[in-house]
């Protein structure tokens, strides 16, 4: 019998971009988002349900573009990461504007995920092959489990020729299970890959087929109890900061692997991701997606 899977769609940060249409540049043939392609091979690599972390104010502008457009071929439902919405016991400092990051983007969706999920920003283009490894590996975990997975990624499959990237580095051991993830900004010159931590250690050399995290992560409904955990520890530990610090779901990660609660099974992909982390960058994603719907991986007009 197919199981459930819940395909967790990080999408509040878009709300700066969002405000006018215009401002989203559509990457297929026929006014695509790259968030469409992520549902569509969710899709036929068979998860059964989506749910959109977005803020309360783009609910009607969201699910007049991009709801009405996969509403009809899967099962959706809309999560909204409020900043309102911690522990408790806490109280929001008056000039904090901005939500808590993804570790409470991912908190926010708790009342509406009851199975095992994958979690994805909504502005990459992760690839086909990331979404039936991640649909295998979900299928096969129990719900109450606390190993949890991750795709990863080829640094040399991420890179963009127009400036840095920040991505999660990754050690992991003979098991393919993740040992440590340093959050750095990477950037090739010369030929020579660069991952610079964003903690403010040294930088250090990366080969191109060294691992790296494009926030793909596989968990089960046991994360969100690890993330309240430790959510308290979080405010405590950021109370001098509050008006910006970020709550990091790689980071929630680290801590359960350093700690013994939880595992991460690294499972690779060899898809290549694209994206736009620069403005240069549009014209090699929707030659990327063009090339694709030539080699007839996707249809011209992706719903029809």
């Amino acid at each position: 019998m197919k199981k459930d899977a819940t395909l967790l769609i990080l999408a509040a940060g878009m709300g700066s971009r969002f405000g006018g249409l215009k401002q989203i540049e559509p990457m297929g043939p026929n006014g695509e988002f790259i968030i469409d392609y992520s549902v569509y091979d969710a899709i036929k690599a068979g998860f059964n349900k989506i749910v959109f972390i977005i803020k309360k104010e783009n609910y009607d502008l969201f699910k007049e573009t991009i709801g009405k457009r996969v509403e009809p071929h899967i099962k959706v439902e809309y999560a909204f990461q409020e900043l309102s919405n911690i522990p408790e016991g806490y109280s929001i400092p008056s000039d904090r504007v901005k939500p808590w990051g993804t570790a409470h983007a991912v908190w926010c969706a708790k009342d509406y995920i009851h199975e095992p999920f994958a979690m994805i920003n909504s502005d990459d283009f992760y690839g086909r092959d990331a979404f039936i490894k991640a649909y295998n590996y979900l299928s096969n975990i129990d719900k109450e489990s606390s190993e949890f997975g991750m795709i990863g990624y080829k640094v040399a499959n991420t890179l963009t020729e127009n400036g840095s990237v920040k991505r999660g580095v990754c050690e992991v051991d003979k098991d393919n299970y993740l040992v440590d993830i340093i959050e750095s900004k990477i950037e090739k010159i010369d030929g020579v890959i660069t991952a610079s931590p964003l903690d403010g250690s040294d930088s250090f050399e990366v080969k191109e087929n060294d691992t790296v995290s494009m926030n793909f992560l596989l968990f089960t409904p046991k994360i969100f109890e690890y993330i309240e955990e430790k959510f308290g520890n979080f405010l405590e530990e950021n109370k001098d900061n509050m008006d910006k610090c970020e709550y990091y779901i790689p980071v929630v990660i680290g801590n359960l692997i350093k700690e013994g609660k939880a595992s991460t099974k690294v499972l690779e992909t060899s898809a290549s991701w694209h994206g736009v982390t620069y403005k240069e960058d549009t014209p090699d994603v929707k030659k990327a997606i063009k090339n694709l719907v030539d080699n007839n991986i996707y249809n011209n007009d992706l719903w029809s």
